[in-house]
């Protein structure tokens, strides 16, 4: 077939460019010299030791960061004037809970040391010293003599561990944050140290790089902080080979070096947060043996590149073509064998694609006439005033009445009934059909720029006509005229008596919802003008628009919610908005009284639904409605609300709330000391107590002010060290338990939280 001919020449055409990148890789390959391929590994290098002090100096930054808060804690510069004993406990758990919080896996900090050489002690993980009993004491005594307040040093890691922990010493030398205490004031009597293990730097730069074997870091005066042979760490840089120091004074760069008798080639970068040093180390005869075999990979490459290639372009052209083989396919049972026959796949395909395209005109027409249908439902709700007024205008444009809006200046509001069909060739189930043929003929007798597309209302048929006209007597006798037209054209294709009420001429369609009352309100008149009549609102209301008192109830559904929830703020917005809402009505003074009096009678009907009893917000014992008609300022209105009835209420409302949420909380904490040893959870709680879990969660934050999780911690971490201390239960035994998963987990958190280990925690108080 000549389309699949065109495919095959495509796919031989492809598969001969599939060569070309071949072709160049391989030149690429043979001119790249020996020189450049440094060049670009040194690049790399420098690029690699450049993210290194980035992501270094960063958790470094975090260190001090947290160690600031530490330091600046009221916590810690209170107890800097106290000489902490044994019997200050709780000042000694609470700095334990400062420091605690700074050592976290991300940073790799292992442990924080408080010293206060004035008062005599100090903390660290292990627990609280006499300063000048600690071993080490002198040592630390150094750290106070550095010239800067904030500074990095390299320590051995033997002066700050004691002797019971010293076994769990994994690197001989720590990296040490040394800040010295107080932050103000010229005299320093104490510091601050936040240790993390030289070993650990390794692992804290591990998930940016896989390749660290040649990466070396030193601190200002040259030793080692960081080396693939953990025994240098705390030599000097000499001993590593590298002798060359003074090619090391630029901020950054590169150069050639003779260590251990090879030649490597030196990348490195100074910090400028510490003075570190970051060095790179590149193995010369490793970057030769590289080049060398470029050569005899290339030579795979190409070969592996052309087998690839030749696969690929012979699947390609099945595959190219089974798209098109699978349309024929689904389309096969809907073209005759002449059309098949005459016509080549594309051909075939294309014509099925019109036929599609046929469908969706169908389809948009059948869309378009439900358009209609939501379009009435649209005007039936605008009239009744069941729509916003700031929707109204774009919903109205959004049916395609743009020109209407743009150009009308006067409407009015056309409601039509049909008088009766006694004595008529009709019966009674014909009503809906005489309906729909007055509709009709409104629509035909009115042209579409003069009007909004009829609706039926409650069996009367409703419609907006409107005029680019701004005189109001000239547009009230062309819309008479217009419903005497309608009244003949009625009686002539119908033989009935239909009666029109006519609206005051309105100038603004949020207006649509008062002329459709006053032409219902118009015709109710016919009880005593009879039937077959045109009546003009107007006549019957003195010229004077229906009044709609405009009673906000959506805005005192939201002020009575907010109430029962207490919400103090909220309410008070709330009642200045409605309040608002109701003095913007044109209304006499007398008029006002009404809606004032209605907003009273629901905050009363509430009142009393809920259980409140009147004297509980009003103990005077006199009548609020008549305080409320002795007012007379819009101003002394809202403050009367407030004082007298809202305020009262809410009051009452927030007391049996706190009474609810306590007992709730009550009811929580017994299920968490009953069942801590289960796995309960918040959802459990939720399910027992028949409440919502997130609901549960907001009250028992507000009551305790922790979590639910952090509550069932603490009991479980509690009731550990209950049975630690009062019983010989195993430890395995008092983790199953507890719900950990294993014995190890809760090992690791009964010391981060304690400082001890369960057994050491059970000895020390065997001991006491």
């Amino acid at each position: 077939m000549r389309s699949l001919s065109f495919l095959s020449k495509m796919t031989i055409f492809g598969f001969l460019l599939s060569t070309l990148p071949v072709i160049f890789i391989g030149a690429f390959a043979f001119v790249t010299s020996s020189s450049e391929i440094q060049k670009n590994v040194n690049e790399g290098k420098m690029q690699l030791i450049t993210q290194i002090n980035s992501n270094v100096e960063q958790k470094l930054t975090t260190v001090n960061h947290t160690l600031n808060q530490v330091i600046n804690s009221t916590v810690l510069k209170k107890a800097m004037d106290m000489p902490l004993t044994v019997n200050d406990f709780m000042m000694y758990d609470d700095l334990r809970s400062e420091i605690r919080y700074m050592q976290s896996f991300d940073t790799k900090l292992e442990d924080v040391i408080l010293i206060n050489a004035r008062e005599n002690w100090m903390i660290k993980n292990s627990g609280l010293y006499r300063y000048d009993s600690y071993p080490y004491y002198d040592k630390l005594m150094t750290l106070m003599n550095t010239q800067e307040n904030s500074v990095w040093t390299l320590n051995p890691s033997k002066w700050f561990f004691t002797e019971e922990n010293a076994r769990s010493v994994t690197c001989e030398f720590s990296i040490s944050l040394v800040k010295k205490l107080p932050t103000t004031g010229l005299e320093k009597y104490g510091l601050a140290l936040a240790n993390i293990p030289a070993c650990s730097l390794q692992d804290l730069i591990q998930s940016d790089t896989e390749h660290l074997d040649d990466i070396l870091i030193m601190d200002e005066q040259n030793r080692i902080l960081m080396h693939p042979d953990a025994s240098l760490i705390g030599k000097s840089i000499t001993e590593a080979g590298l002798t060359d120091l003074k090619q090391l004074e630029a901020p950054m760069g590169q150069f050639s070096a003779n260590i251990n008798e090879k030649s490597y080639s030196v990348s490195f970068l100074r910090s400028n947060l510490n003075n570190w040093t970051y060095l790179s180390l590149t193995s010369i005869d490793s970057l030769t043996k590289e080049s060398s075999k470029i050569g005899t990979y290339t030579i795979y490459v190409c070969v592996l590149m052309l087998l690839l290639s030749m696969i690929l372009a012979w699947l390609g052209s099945r595959k190219m073509y089974s798209p098109i083989q699978l349309l024929l396919n689904q389309i096969g049972g809907l073209v005759t064998v002449n059309q098949r026959r005459k016509a080549n796949e594309f051909q075939m395909i294309s014509e099925h694609v019109h036929t599609l395209f046929q469908s969706k005109s169908q389809l948009e027409r059948e869309v378009h006439q439900h358009i209609g249908q939501v379009r009435t439902f649209f005007l039936i709700k605008a009239f009744q005033g069941h729509i916003k007024q700031s929707e109204l205008l774009e919903k109205l444009a959004q049916f395609g009445y743009n020109k209407h809006i743009e150009e009308w200046k006067t409407m009015s509001v056309i409601t039509m009934q049909i008088d009766s069909i006694d004595n008529t060739r009709y019966e009674k189930r014909d009503i809906e059909l005489l309906l729909f043929a007055v509709h009709n003929i409104l629509e035909e007798l009115i042209p579409s720029q003069q009007r909004l597309v009829p609706i039926i209302i409650d069996q009367t048929v409703v419609t907006l006509i409107g005029s680019a006209d701004n005189e109001e007597a000239v547009f009230r006798n062309t819309v008479y005229a217009l419903t005497e037209q309608m009244q003949q054209h009625i009686y002539s294709f119908l033989n009935l008596h239909v009666s029109i009420g006519m609206s005051l001429p309105i100038h603004a369609f949020s207006q649509m919802a008062i002329a459709y009352r006053e032409g219902l309100e118009a015709l109710k008149h016919r009880i005593k003008l009879g039937e077959g009549i045109i009546i003009q609102y107007e006549n019957i209301n003195s010229g004077k628009h229906y009044l709609n008192l405009n009673y906000p109830k959506p805005l005192e559904n939201e002020l009575i919610d907010a109430i029962k929830l207490a919400e103090k703020d909220k309410s008070k917005e709330l009642l200045k908005q409605l309040l608002q809402a109701v003095f913007a009505a044109p209304l006499t003074p007398q008029e006002y009284q009404i809606p004032l009096a209605r907003l009273l009678n629901n905050l009363l009907m509430v009142m009393q639904e809920s259980g409140i009893g009147l004297n509980q917000i009003h103990p005077n014992k006199g009548s609020l409605f008549e305080e409320l008609l002795n007012l007379h300022m819009t101003a002394e209105i809202e403050d009367w609300f407030w004082t007298e009835v809202i305020h009262p209420l809410i009051r009452i409302y927030r007391d049996r709330q706190d009474a609810q949420y306590h007992n709730i909380s009550e009811k929580i904490i017994d299920l968490v000391q009953h069942y801590y040893d289960t796995d309960l959870t918040l959802e459990e709680c939720a399910s027992r107590l028949h409440y919502n879990a997130n609901y549960l969660s907001s009250i028992f934050r507000k009551e305790t002010n922790c979590s639910f999780s952090d509550y069932l911690s603490t009991y479980r971490f509690n009731m550990a060290k209950k049975w630690l201390s009062e019983t010989d239960m195993p430890i395995k035994d008092i983790s199953s338990k507890l719900r950990y998963n294993n014995s190890q987990n809760f090992i690791r958190s009964f010391r981060k939280q304690e400082g001890l280990t369960p057994g050491q925690y059970r000895d020390k108080k065997k001991e006491g």
